[in-house]
């Protein structure tokens, strides 16, 4: 498998799992990081290939410029299942999350928390269509309450320091914002920073189910107050199971999507990656 990173606990989870899986099939793994470099990781998969990999899981960091390596294990093949992200290309199967659903469901709590009302800010990411989705779905949610504005749409990169620095830089320009979407959780927590150090009373709603988040959002009186959470182990190894079917030639689906869980303040001591 290549991973599109492997600093980030969401993926760090997804390979647990994935090792586990191959494990118990009596598989052996090679997995790569691409650490966000489009170039490494069509190498990487140029590598993967040259080693004779049978199955071939991809996280694409980019998906249109991963279509070259799509290419080259499709004439290999090399039965090709993307994983969380979409890749352009002749794939063979994709396993993710149901991300116009997270982002709407995120959005749409939030919405609700606001009465309806109040200017609103998305703090976005890197153009990859899971992000793309997310925005749509909290779009569609926020365009739902007459009484709510998105006033602002930055580029946190899904980055820690870069989202609380970005964030810093929306309140300072709004500064009656009422609420701040990020589309993952570790752009959130940044984001998070910068909201308890302005003292303003902004609602943040994100999208993943990181540990550190979650665990922010359960704390009394958060301003983090809704996650749509996904499930990494549950699809990377779903990813698996239709990878190993498409190479023995068995029936499948082209596409297996995976329901989000909102996690809220209700239940956030119970869920868990």
């Amino acid at each position: 498998m290549s991973f599109q990173e492997l600093n980030n606990v969401y993926f760090v989870t997804m390979q647990r799992a994935l090792e586990a899986a191959v494990n118990e099939m009596g598989a052996s793994l090679v997995f790569t990081d691409a650490r966000h470099d489009i170039a490494k990781q069509i190498n990487d998969v140029e590598d993967m290939l040259q080693r004779g990999v049978d199955i071939l899981l991809l996280n694409p960091t980019d998906s249109v410029g991963i279509q070259s390596a799509v290419m080259s294990a499709h004439d290999a093949g090399v039965p090709v299942v993307a994983v969380d992200a979409q890749a352009e290309g002749p794939i063979d199967g994709f396993v993710g999350s149901k991300n116009f659903d997270a982002g709407y469901q995120s959005c749409h709590y939030m919405g609700e928390q606001l009465g309806g009302e109040g200017k609103v800010a998305i703090l976005d990411g890197i153009p990859v269509i899971p992000i793309l989705q997310r925005v749509e779905g909290c779009q569609k949610a926020l365009g739902e309450f007459e009484g709510i504005e998105v006033v602002d749409k930055q580029n946190g990169h899904q980055d820690r320091s870069t989202a609380m620095n970005v964030t810093e830089n929306m309140l300072q320009a709004h500064p009656d914002l009422a609420g701040i979407f990020s589309v993952n959780d570790v752009g959130s927590l940044g984001a998070l920073v910068a909201i308890q150090s302005s003292g303003m009373d902004v609602k943040l709603a994100s999208v993943d189910g990181n540990p550190e988040a979650v665990k922010a959002l359960a704390h009394p009186n958060s301003p983090l107050i809704a996650i749509a959470a996904q499930h990494p182990a549950t699809m990377v190894t779903q990813a698996l199971e239709l990878a190993v079917k498409k190479y023995r030639g068995e029936e499948s689906p082209d596409e297996v999507p995976i329901d989000v869980t909102l996690v809220t303040a209700d239940n956030a001591n119970d869920f868990t990656w």
